[in-house]
């Protein structure tokens, strides 16, 4: 298998680096069933905090699928399925990871792009970033999963109109309807994103993680009285990282975390 997808550790960065430039990263097959691995990897490694999803600086994100593949990878109905359900756990990956993933948007996301970029939990894009959604162009409908967290993010109108019309649709729009968090000068996307990396890592990583947590449970449905919300939340005082933290403010001193 080619390394299509990279991981390279700097701690307490991790980043995920789509590298297939000379496809202007489009996504094969390949590249989403490598995903989880790098994925699993980063989080394994005590000493990453934050993972970054970038294309290497190339200038493109993710200009999509790698739609040469489709004759073959959705040949039979089982072929498709088999397929889905590769691309399906590569975004669970993301969705699921305990440590927060950002991804680092420039140039085109179009089609699985948008689906990786919706999976991580921030999204920052340079202001020349050209996103688009594009199934209706292929007689196809986005998949449920992907479907659902694009719902999440803008809402079903937006959702609709993205979907019904398979438009391009720049940074700004992207920034105002929700799907982007935060838009920068084209040169300056990755030390802006790992400076975003960099601002959570310095947090306690208890408390970022159990924040992502606790959404993630409110995303499947469990509500703000469940068990498991309010049992994440007393938790919260009995970990070392709250004593510490304390005892920083009080002190007047920077903490010094206990859980990494």
């Amino acid at each position: 298998m080619t390394q299509t997808i990279r991981l390279e550790i700097a701690a307490p960065i991790a980043e995920i680096i789509l590298d297939q430039p000379q496809r202007r990263n489009a996504l094969s097959l390949e590249m989403w069933a490598s995903l989880p691995g790098r994925v699993a990897e980063a989080n394994s490694d005590p000493g990453v905090k934050v993972i970054l999803l970038h294309g290497g600086g190339s200038g493109v994100f993710a200009a999509g699928a790698d739609i040469s593949e489709f004759p073959v990878i959705y040949a039979t109905e089982d072929a498709a399925r088999h397929s889905g359900e590769t691309i399906a756990r590569a975004l669970a990956a993301l969705e699921d990871s305990a440590k927060p993933v950002i991804a680092a948007i420039e140039g085109a996301c179009v089609g699985g792009g948008v689906s990786l970029a919706a999976a991580c939990d921030l999204r920052i894009a340079t202001v020349t970033a050209s996103l688009g959604i594009t199934p209706a162009r292929l007689g196809l409908v986005y998949p449920p999963g992907d479907m659902a967290r694009l719902v999440r993010l803008v809402g079903p109108g937006a959702t609709k109109r993205l979907l019904f019309t398979g438009r391009n649709f720049n940074a700004a729009e992207a920034r105002a309807m929700g799907l982007i968090d935060e838009v920068v000068d084209a040169p300056g996307i990755l030390p802006a994103a790992r400076a975003l990396a960099l601002e959570i890592a310095a947090q306690s990583q208890w408390s970022v993680r159990a924040t992502k947590q606790m959404l993630r449970g409110f995303e499947a449905g469990r509500g703000p009285a469940s068990p498991e919300a309010g049992a994440l939340f007393l938790e919260g005082f009995a970990n070392p990282d709250f004593r510490e933290g304390v005892s920083a403010f009080l002190g007047k001193r920077k903490p010094d975390w206990k859980v990494t």
